[in-house]
């Protein structure tokens, strides 16, 4: 599979300059946002007419690399960084800005593991934006990963020593605790507060007159085994990465079963293994280094280890120029990397169920309703 290449361009900038919208014209009138206490547009008042991709998790990793991709691809793009830390999203915004001064790029301030953050973060974006095009859900997090020592040498004299470094399969276990909106972080971070911010979003998102797009940055690591319908949140388990990955392979098919014939896509990807913060909380940047001739040999016989960010975006890139229509909701797509350093995207088919994928949602509904009602008496109570 390959991709074509556009280019860059700009005009005005929300976020924390200024303001540039989807359906965005000059502003005419100017109220503070909420948020960030930034002018914004008033969606209703907006005329230009460009994509507006959305990002979480945009300020470092493969969301920063997606960014510097997208804006070599498409010269009409408004960028929209939905990101927890504000100073690492100008920082972002200006240098982005400064390759590509005819961009417009905006900032909104989310953060997906807090529930109050993501409903303030989508009456933002509705106050601003006609439509979003593209939601990259992005942001995601595998706190305190431990390496299962035994079942890496265990698997180094198996028959299955190149799946494992492929996929990490039972090698990676992880501390998960509770968020101060009582769910598992993991699975509020990486899952439902997605869901959420999408639930939100519903009106920006279906229009049959010009399909939106979600591509979620899942993993090879999703693996069935680790799910459980019973325990969506994974709190009685160890591996609440690997589950929320396959969580969110199940979501995507059931919000394809929901919303395609309103003009909504959903795909997954997996960027492959990459050195970012994640698994240099795995090992130790000096363990990476001392261990690269080995995983630049084994590319070779396994392309999962894309390495770079910039390499891992290969799916999400390619997957922003093809037509929802034209892809299969059942698959997954996948950044690979030859042993040679060439970058090119294959695909698998999930390990899933769509009836389960269906059950998962409604549980997904019924929590989201029990989040309102103890919201809704907090509110009250105060």
């Amino acid at each position: 599979m390959t991709q074509g290449a556009v280019g860059p361009r700009r005009t005005l900038i929300d976020g924390l300059r200024g303001v540039g919208v989807a359906g965005a014209r000059s502003p005419v009138k100017v109220p503070r946002s909420p948020l960030c206490q930034v002018p914004v547009c008033v969606a209703s008042e907006c005329t230009t007419m460009r994509k507006v991709v959305l990002i979480t998790g945009a300020s470092s990793g493969v969301g920063l690399a997606l960014c510097r991709r997208l804006l070599k691809e498409d010269d009409e793009l408004h960028l929209c960084l939905a990101c927890r830390n504000v100073s690492k999203a100008e920082a972002v915004r200006d240098a982005l800005l400064a390759s590509h001064p005819a961009t417009e790029v905006s900032i909104v301030q989310v953060d997906v593991s807090s529930l109050p953050s993501v409903f303030r973060a989508s009456k933002e974006l509705k106050q601003r934006f006609q439509r979003l095009d593209y939601v990259y859900l992005n942001a995601g997090i595998m706190p305190n990963p431990r390496l299962n020592i035994k079942a890496l040498f265990r698997g180094l004299f198996s028959r299955k020593v190149i799946h494992m470094f492929s996929t990490a399969e039972g090698l990676l276990t992880q501390n998960d605790k509770i968020t101060a909106d009582g769910l598992q972080e993991v699975f509020e971070t990486n899952v439902f507060g997605h869901f959420i911010l999408l639930q939100e979003l519903e009106s920006l998102l279906c229009h049959s007159d010009r399909p939106s797009r979600l591509i979620w940055t899942s993993s090879r690591n999703a693996k069935k085994s680790n799910f459980s319908l019973e325990d969506i949140q994974h709190s009685r388990g160890q591996e609440p990465y690997s589950s929320s990955k396959y969580a969110i392979d199940l979501l995507s098919v059931a919000l394809n079963r929901k919303f395609n014939q309103q003009g909504l896509y959903s795909s997954v990807v997996c960027p492959g293994t990459m050195l970012t913060n994640i698994t240099y909380g795995i090992l130790p940047p000096l363990i990476w280094t001392l261990i690269m001739p080995i995983i630049w040999l084994l590319r070779f016989f396994a392309n999962a280890f894309t390495l770079t960010p910039d390499n891992g975006t290969e799916a999400l890139v390619w997957l922003f120029h093809q037509k929802p229509e034209s892809l299969n909701p059942l698959v997954k797509y996948l950044s690979a990397t030859n042993g040679f350093g060439s970058n090119y995207v294959t695909s698998r088919k999930m390990d899933l169920d769509e009836d389960i994928a269906e059950k998962f949602y409604q549980n997904l509904l019924e929590l989201e309703k029990r989040i309102r009602v103890t919201i809704q008496k907090t509110d009250n109570q105060s």
